[in-house]
């Protein structure tokens, strides 16, 4: 038998203050965005900004639905939204924000697993990682490319 221990490295900054200009107007997209969120039921609103390697910027936000599984997260709209209509624009850089009841989230907001698995299949398709901004009232987290926060992922050649 075999152990095996697995690591993944991110930046963690303190403040917006600390990005560089286009990763703040990034993150800043994203919490705009958040505040307008369909989110009813749970009261978790979550915004995500998409730049692409064309330079726009697409932007989605959790859409909630009274039967839970019909609804879909920030991540996931604002992807399938680039995807669908800049197909050939890699995503660079996508920015995530939340809020609930409280106001913004305190740590870092992280995608679910489902969102990090389409977020794999982007970084598939244009054989190239994505940048994660992961936003919080007491820090910021960057991470470089999906698979430090999913690995031992599940994608083409496994099928």
């Amino acid at each position: 038998m075999k152990q095996h221990k697995i690591n993944i490295e991110y930046t963690e900054l303190d403040t917006i203050d600390e990005l560089n200009n286009e990763d703040a107007y990034l993150v800043a997209k994203a919490r705009e965005v958040a505040n307008s969120a369909w989110a009813p039921y749970s009261n978790f609103l979550v915004g995500a900004a998409v730049e692409l390697s064309n330079g726009k910027i697409i932007t989605g936000n959790n859409q909630e639905n009274a039967a839970y599984p019909s609804g879909l997260c920030a991540e996931r709209v604002a992807l399938f939204a680039a995807n669908a209509n800049y197909p050939n624009s890699p995503v660079k850089t996508i920015a995530i924000s939340a809020f609930n009841k409280n106001g913004q989230v305190v740590e870092p907001v992280k995608p679910c697993g489902s969102c990090r698995q389409a977020i794999l299949e982007s970084e598939i398709r244009f054989e190239k990682p994505i940048r994660l901004i992961l936003d919080g009232k007491k820090h910021i987290y960057i991470v470089d490319g999906i698979s430090n926060l999913l690995p031992l992922s599940f994608g083409k050649n496994d099928l």
